[in-house]
C-alpha cells in the first residue's frame, strides 16, 4: 500500500530524506518550480518558468526550523503558494 503524500499537490519525500541533508526540487504544471535546501534550517525557493533555480529569478523564499514541525509548516506554505498561483 502506498503511503500518503506529505503535500496535497507535490510528490515530496518525507522529513527523514532531509535529515540526511539532501536537497530536493520539483515542479507542477511545468512552470511552478520549487527547491528545498537542507541546512541548519529548511529553506524553500519558488520560481516560475523553464529554467533551473540557479539561473531563475527567485520569486519567493522562506526558511523553517529543521525539525518535523518546521517541515510540515514548509509543506503547508508551499501548498498555499501553489493555490494562490492557481487563482492568478
Amino acid at each position: 500500500m502506498a503511503s500518503k503524500s506529505v503535500s496535497k499537490y507535490f510528490d515530496i519525500p518525507k522529513f527523514y530524506y532531509f535529515e540526511s541533508k539532501n536537497d530536493f526540487s520539483g515542479s507542477k504544471d511545468q512552470t511552478f518550480n520549487y527547491k528545498i535546501i537542507s541546512g541548519d534550517k529548511l529553506k524553500i525557493k519558488i520560481w516560475h518558468g523553464w529554467i533551473c533555480s540557479e539561473k531563475a529569478e527567485i520569486e519567493d523564499e522562506k526558511e523553517f526550523p529543521f525539525d518535523q514541525n518546521g517541515f510540515e509548516d514548509m509543506i503547508k506554505w508551499l501548498d498555499e503558494q501553489y493555490e494562490m498561483n492557481l487563482k492568478k
